[in-house]
C-alpha cells in the first residue's frame, strides 16, 4: 500500500513539473511570429521602370528591374550610416563602402550587403514591411 503511495506522489510531482517546465520548453521549440510594420505605402506606378524612388527620411529605397521591385534599407552594414545614390548603386560617405543597385557590396570596409525589405503588393499599393 505505501508503495502505490509513494508512486503516485512521484506521479503527481511529475505531472507537476510538466506542465509548469511546457511553456518554457515551448518557447524555444516553437519559432516566434514576427509582427510585420508597415514602413511605407505607395502607388505601384509611382516606381519607374529600371529606376528606382528614394525616400531619405525613411532611409529606404524602392527599386524596379526588370519588371522586379524590391526595397533596400539605405543604412550601411559597416556602421550605420546612410548611403548615398549614385548612377551605379550606393555609396557610404563614410567610409567609402561601395553597393550595387541590388544592395550587394563592391567595395567594402562593409562586409554584408545592405538589408532587403519584405514588399507586399495590395490592390495597386506597394507595402514595404521591416
Amino acid at each position: 500500500m505505501e508503495k502505490i503511495h509513494k508512486s503516485r506522489r512521484k506521479l503527481i510531482k511529475t505531472l507537476i513539473l510538466s506542465v509548469i517546465s511546457l511553456p518554457l520548453i515551448g518557447r524555444f521549440l516553437i519559432p516566434g511570429i514576427k509582427h510585420r510594420k508597415v514602413l511605407l505605402q505607395i502607388k505601384k506606378p509611382r516606381v519607374p521602370d529600371n529606376g528606382a524612388l528614394i525616400f531619405g527620411q525613411k532611409k529606404i529605397a524602392v527599386i524596379r528591374m526588370n519588371q522586379k521591385i524590391y526595397a533596400l534599407d539605405l543604412t550601411c552594414t559597416h556602421l550605420g550610416c546612410t548611403v548615398n545614390t549614385t548612377a551605379n548603386g550606393f555609396i557610404c560617405p563614410c567610409h567609402g563602402s561601395m553597393f550595387t543597385t541590388g544592395g550587394d557590396v563592391v567595395k567594402g570596409p562593409a562586409n554584408r550587403p545592405l538589408k532587403r525589405l519584405a514588399v507586399r503588393e495590395k490592390g495597386g499599393n506597394l507595402l514595404i514591411l521591416s
